[in-house]
């Protein structure tokens, strides 16, 4: 009897415990929790979210399926959908995947697809083409980044009119007073000498071409909802940098991302600059890969 009184007591406690255990906490620019259902009705409400994501982190990428469904119903199918995961010259190949002209098993013959594509892009994918929603192919094709980070931004003067309409009409501003660019800056060290304002150039190419794409398919009473890597829009720099230059009456929401060790899933205590909705993960969430 007593060996049943200490299983069902070890038991009780272990549920008890793993209850307590949380897969994610939203808070607001104020550093408030905010639930699920508050923060899609108050997303509903914006012109454009940036959804920022750790490219590995599986319930990150729940999330973002769970609110695009949701906003999906909010604004009465009044959605246009986008990633950085697609650049431009893949945008046909996209188009005709979403009418249903290429088989899911031979995309990856007409598009470069991320690695994890199957997993964590297609279910988005699929909701779009299932939905007809427009989904856009925001990024710059990753050769002219490429291009850029080895050589210079000047370098991109030389690319042809028809390969120009793959990226952000140039010339380009790239300053060090974007939020994040500094910081690039700051982690590369002495490493990379000379060539350093190339590695952020390349970044703020990639970013100001999401902006310009977004800017392009805004159609008025929808909502554009883009998802990217969190460092092209944390603390309100990067893409959402770029598209306040563009349209600086645009109503913009940022979700930027943090992981925390304790099982309340707090805010950093430093270091920490808010944007409009703010998403904590556990720190040790199983990686994909």
């Amino acid at each position: 009897m007593k060996y049943l009184l200490l299983f069902t007591f070890i038991f009780s406690f272990n549920i008890a415990t793993a209850q307590k255990a949380k897969a994610f906490q939203f808070y607001n620019e104020k550093g408030k929790k905010v639930s699920f259902t508050k923060l899609t009705k108050k997303l509903a409400k914006y012109d454009v979210i940036l959804i920022g994501e750790h490219h590995n982190n599986a319930i990150n990428h729940w999330l973002q399926l769970r609110i695009t469904k949701a906003l999906y119903a909010k604004k009465e199918a009044k959605l246009t959908l986008g990633a950085e995961m697609f650049e431009r010259d893949n945008q046909q190949a996209l188009n005709n995947y979403l009418k249903g002209n290429i088989a899911a098993k031979n995309l990856k013959d007409s598009m470069r697809l991320w690695n994890n594509f199957k997993t964590d892009y297609k279910p988005l994918v699929d909701f779009a083409k299932n939905n007809q929603l427009e989904f856009i192919a925001t990024n710059i094709p990753r050769r002219y980044a490429s291009i850029v980070a080895k050589k210079s931004l000047d370098s991109l003067n030389s690319v042809s009119p028809e390969e120009k309409k793959y990226m952000m009409q140039l010339p380009v501003e790239v300053t060090l007073e974007t939020p994040g660019y500094p910081e690039m800056i700051e982690m590369m060290g002495d490493h990379a000498g000379s060539r350093a304002m190339n590695f952020v150039a390349a970044q703020a190419v990639k970013d100001a071409t999401m902006a310009e794409s977004i800017a392009k398919n805004l159609h008025e009473d929808y909502l554009f909802i883009h998802y990217n890597g969190d460092y092209h829009s944390k603390q309100h720099g990067g893409i959402y940098w770029y598209l306040k230059k563009l349209k600086p009456n645009l109503k913009i929401a940022v979700i930027q991302l943090f992981e925390a060790e304790d099982e309340k899933l707090s805010l950093p205590t430093e270091n920490y600059i808010p944007t409009e909705f703010n998403l904590v993960l556990p720190k040790d969430m199983i990686k994909t890969y």
